[in-house]
């Protein structure tokens, strides 16, 4: 007997809850080497900005422990090449594609925002909060609830009712639940969360920074448990709002643990750097867990450990057992 996997981002159903991370899946072509992407949950692209952008400059990745630090930058070739090339080979392949927005203004998301409206073959559009605000001193739109819901509510305005809008969440403000609060009031379908905290690496032999830009985003194992901790926060508060848990999701067990802290869906990031069969590899494994746990359902996992003690089921072995 197999779970039942399906799952929701607002009105839209997902086969299943196993999604890419923005910007670790390429262009879908990279992993369409290795398994369907159609089988995925949904597609996420790297986030797309209106004009092309090169990057930040290198190097721009640093291993550390049980992580990565990255400082590439929103590079890509813009949203009308975007919509030229890519959305039209991930749409032939039936995928799922989630849109990752981002911006320097209010102004720019709205703008992709309308020239994303209308699109055929996107399934959602997720909104990247952690980027710097050019209008307010470089400051990331995620750290200000009032800055972020601008941006959330110009995007949702500007996308037709039928495509959910995702904000992203940073882990780095001072209280997560208000900035999360603050997307949902300003018209945000569902969350994501997390996007990479900041961190740094110093290279001892150079004695300079290990990356150009000095700081970067920090990905891999050693932020799980941040990742564990803010989903388990938002839907503490917010039990209603479907969330995309993402950080550090390597294994089946690693994903629900942060389905049973209250994502409805994982994103698996950095693991596909060094296993491209991450994505369906992390779906069976949850399914396995889930079978062995009694669940039929991945829906009734959502939010479990928030639940008391003796409401939690038990596996579907102690059943058997208590049966004879």
């Amino acid at each position: 007997m197999t779970a039942d996997l399906r799952t929701y981002l607002a009105h839209v159903e997902l086969p299943n809850p196993v999604l890419t991370a923005s910007g670790c899946g390429g262009t879908g072509r990279e992993l369409a080497q290795f398994s369907d992407v159609h089988r995925l949950g949904a597609f996420v692209t790297r986030s797309i900005t209106m004009a092309p952008r090169a990057g930040r400059p290198t190097p721009r990745m640093a291993e550390t422990p049980s992580g990565l630090l990255n400082a590439v930058g929103l590079q890509g070739p813009g949203v009308e090449a975007f919509l030229e090339r890519e959305l039209p080979w991930l749409a032939e392949r039936g995928a799922r594609t989630v849109v990752s927005i981002g911006g320097g203004t209010v102004t720019e998301y709205t703008a992709l925002a309308r020239r994303l409206a209308g699109v055929a073959g996107i399934t959602a559009v997720e909104v990247n909060l952690s980027c710097p605000n050019v209008e307010d001193r470089g400051r990331v739109f995620a750290r200000d609830g009032a800055a972020a819901a601008e941006v959330v509510a110009s995007v949702r305005a500007a996308t037709p009712y039928e495509v959910p809008v995702i904000a992203k969440l940073s882990p780095d403000v001072a209280d997560i639940v208000a900035v999360a609060r603050a997307c949902v009031d300003g018209g945000a379908d569902a969350l994501a969360m997390i996007n990479n905290p900041v961190g740094m690496s110093i290279d001892v032999d150079t004695m300079r920074p290990a990356l150009a830009a000095g700081t970067g985003g920090l990905s891999g194992p050693a932020v799980r448990p941040l990742a564990v901790r803010c989903v388990w926060q938002v839907h503490a508060a917010l039990p209603g709002v479907p969330i995309v848990g993402m950080g550090g999701v390597t294994t089946g067990r690693d994903a629900l643990e942060l389905v049973l802290a209250g994502a409805c869906a994982v994103a698996v990031g950095t693991a596909l750097f060094h296993d491209p069969y991450a994505c369906p590899r992390v779906l069976r494994e949850l399914e396995e867990l889930l079978q062995e746990r009694g669940f039929d359902r991945l829906a009734d996992a959502v939010g479990l450990a928030h639940r008391p003690a003796g409401a939690q089921p038990r596996s579907r072995s102690d059943l058997e057992e208590s049966s004879l």
